[in-house]
């Protein structure tokens, strides 16, 4: 029995340490654990999980502070499963918007993307999972935005789907690999 629980220990730790991504960090453990999920159950994000998600993406930085995002949160399911293929109940979606005088690629697109990402990690780092999209942009823009009530003058530039996880759905069992450091990082001395 001993010498079970001993190898179960270690492969316990081989597991949680794959990849040498364990830095004893809070955030960059929820950074290098995260994945995009794809497989969400239909429990109800609470308001409370969903307002922290929120305040952390307004605490994103942006260009020249100018903070232009507009948030629109919806829970509507039949309004996010015409948009989110597989959309599950209890799903929320979060439309991250910038104002339409700022050109396609500039600062604006860039703050919102910014803001995206800090609600992407805050999602993960509550449990909850987390998904971005930008397919579905173009159609929200043209045929939804109306109904979506985005603030006037505002177009969608992301998309944040957050729900919790069906069970056993985990970063080793669903992410995508990852390319190496050799493969995506120059150092110049």
């Amino acid at each position: 029995m001993g010498r079970f629980l001993t190898v179960l220990l270690a492969a316990c730790f081989v597991a949680a340490t794959a990849g040498g991504q364990t830095t004893g960090n809070p955030v960059t453990e929820t950074i290098l654990s995260g994945y995009s999920a794809r497989m969400f159950a239909s429990e109800p994000v609470s308001d409370s999980d969903i307002d922290l998600i929120l305040r952390c993406g307004i605490k994103a930085p942006s260009a020249r502070n100018s903070q232009s995002w507009k948030f629109t949160v919806v829970r509507d399911d039949a309004l996010n499963g015409s948009i989110i293929r597989d959309f599950a109940p209890g799903n929320v979606l979060i439309f991250i918007s910038g104002p339409e005088s700022g050109q396609q690629g500039s600062f604006v697109d860039f703050d919102c993307a910014l803001a995206t990402e800090n609600m992407f990690i805050a999602a993960q780092s509550l449990d909850l999972g987390a998904r971005i999209y930008g397919g579905p942009v173009g159609q929200v823009n043209q045929e939804k935005r109306e109904e979506l009530e985005i603030p006037e003058g505002y177009r969608v530039i992301s998309i944040l789907r957050i729900g919790h996880l069906e069970q056993g759905v985990d970063a080793v069992s669903s992410a995508s690999t990852r390319k190496s450091m050799e493969e995506v990082v120059n150092y110049r001395d």
